[in-house]
């Protein structure tokens, strides 16, 4: 896994204004890549409760959702496409993660997608 998320993870960073056209081939290639980083995002944290919950935290956000993926959401514009993509990276995320987290609290790890998602 670590593997995979070091090596075959790359999704490239293009202007704003480069991307606004979901006809582009840059827009389709990003947006590819992008949605490759979510599945395996989904597939890493599968391992939930099989592997340490440490490590597949560090792989699942430290490394690919705050290295590659919360980057792309941060560049997409406000609007139907960004909350898509902000819906399913949560929609991945276990719920016995937050079990034991007080009210308005989140993991480290997610502090800057929080602050995202309040915005």
């Amino acid at each position: 896994m670590k593997k995979s998320v070091e090596e075959d993870v790359f999704i490239p960073l293009y202007p704003k204004s480069t991307v606004e056209d979901k006809a582009s081939l840059r827009s389709k290639f990003q947006e590819r890549r992008f949605w490759s980083a979510v599945k395996l995002l989904s597939n890493v944290v599968l391992w939930d409760g099989i592997v340490q919950e440490d490590k597949v935290r560090d792989l699942g956000l430290s490394k690919l959702l705050n290295r590659y993926l919360l980057l792309n959401i941060l560049n997409t514009p406000l609007g139907l496409d960004n909350i898509q993509k902000c819906n399913k990276v949560v929609a991945c995320l276990p719920e016995r993660w937050f079990q034991d987290l007080k009210g308005g609290s989140t993991l480290p790890e997610l502090r800057n997608f929080s602050q995202h998602l309040l915005q």
